[in-house]
């Protein structure tokens, strides 16, 4: 195996280390005893994984020629399937610690945070996300760290600072006014909105974020409430996809939610108050739903002990069961959802908690997995590249111990990890 200097995370400290792989170059087979076919829901037993550097070249029944300097990987009792897909992560954020740390910390400290936070979810088997929000442009800089082979990590769509109305969510409200505390994508009126958009695509987001509604945690602001006119958001939208980025919309309330889909973002994070209209109208527009149904548990089990508000807390109770709600209904009407799960809010490396809550509250275990891959993947614009293992897609694998399809909550507990034909976590 090839080796080069990386960092190497363990829990609680950093230290360098000579022994970080790194993608190879040679050809790698890999044994899989069960593979999951993400497309029909099948699991085809004793497939061989054929990957040349970071592509697989392959998929075959059976064995296939092993030459001297063929890695061979086996897999032959585990569950294997596509490396999986989170569509609302915060890197950044450290919520599980202590909620007012961002206040004190420099923005080079967050990032810091974000490469230790990058690797967790990583380990849990979480090849590829979206970070849909982030200052100074932190999750750009991890993106082409990671890109750049320096700090492992997932695949990262960056989405820069989030932009949002003087007060809003997407505004920094903490402090009285004499600190003239203001969050960078705060922009009001639609040429406002359109210069902080045409900021960011400038300094390289993939996607641009906005907040439609008020939020859990931000002070002052009421979840359901809209935040921007329909104007602006359009605007928004319209500048975005000029530039060729998505649209992602915070949006909890149902008349935020309306307008945001009727604006033309591409997908609607948290989506609480769904109603038959925005579910509707968002399936006519082929808008993605990104519901994150399990962090409640969190924030009402350990958000106290954090340092978090009661006026956060208070508001998680009034959204929770009715985003849950929201979420059967939107499976239900067979909406298009993408597996979102907010991290940050609750500790990174616990994303595939959501998994078993989504089924909880009507998928099946199929119908969750491709919400983290397939759907995932057409919404980042990436369906060509991951979410499958099938050739010519990236080598992105993980492997279970058991059936997800049986026991969804096996994905909590990812024992195998390769990224780009680089395997980060070994049997």
């Amino acid at each position: 195996m090839n080796f080069r200097r990386l960092i190497l995370i363990v829990p609680g400290l950093l230290v360098l280390s000579d022994t970080m792989p790194f993608a190879e170059t040679g050809q790698t087979v890999i044994r899989a005893g069960h593979l999951l076919d993400v497309r029909t829901g099948k699991v085809l037993d004793n497939r061989t994984i054929v990957v040349e550097g970071d592509r697989i070249v392959d998929v075959v029944s059976g064995k296939v020629e092993i030459t001297a300097d063929t890695r061979v990987i086996d897999l032959s009792d585990k569950f294997v399937l596509p490396g999986l897909m989170d569509m609302h992560t915060h890197l950044m954020s450290h919520l599980d610690t202590n909620y007012f740390a961002p206040l004190f910390q420099s923005p080079h400290r967050a990032t810091i945070g974000g490469v230790v936070n990058a690797y967790k979810t990583l380990m849990a088997g979480f090849t590829t996300v979206r970070d849909v929000g982030s200052y100074d442009y932190q999750d750009v800089a991890l993106r082409d760290s990671i890109k750049a082979g320096e700090v492992p990590g997932p695949r990262i769509a960056a989405a820069g600072p989030a932009l949002g109305i003087t007060g809003g969510h997407c505004d920094q409200n903490s402090l009285n006014h004499a600190y003239e505390q203001r969050a960078q994508g705060v922009a009001d009126g639609p040429w406002a909105v359109r210069e902080a958009v045409r900021k960011n695509v400038k300094y390289q987001v993939d996607l641009i974020k906005f907040c439609a509604t008020g939020g859990v945690f931000s002070r002052g602001t009421n979840v359901g409430q809209r935040q921007y006119t329909l104007e602006e958001m359009q605007a928004i939208v319209d500048e975005a996809h000029m530039h060729g980025r998505p649209v992602a919309a915070h949006a909890h309330g149902t008349e935020g939610i309306l307008y945001a889909i009727q604006a033309g973002v591409d997908s609607i994070e948290h989506a609480s108050f769904l109603d038959a209209e925005t579910i509707r109208l968002g399936k006519e527009k082929g808008t993605a739903f990104s519901i994150d149904v399990y962090n409640t548990e969190y924030t009402l089990s350990e958000g106290a002990k954090n340092g978090v508000p009661e006026e956060n807390i208070n508001k998680e109770r009034e959204v929770g069961t009715r985003q849950r709600e929201s979420f059967r209904m939107a499976v239900d009407a067979n909406a298009n959802i993408v597996f979102g799960s907010d991290s940050g809010v609750y500790p990174h490396g616990d994303n595939g908690k959501q998994f078993s809550r989504m089924v909880q509250f009507g998928m099946t275990p199929l119908q969750a997995i491709q919400s983290a891959t397939l759907s995932a993947a057409r919404l980042l614009r990436w369906h060509d590249d991951v979410g499958q293992i099938a050739t010519g897609f990236y080598a992105d694998i993980i492997a279970v111990d058991e059936d997800p399809l049986k026991n969804i909550a096996a994905l909590e507990s990812v024992s195998f990890v390769m990224k780009g034909g680089t395997v980060y976590k070994k049997l």
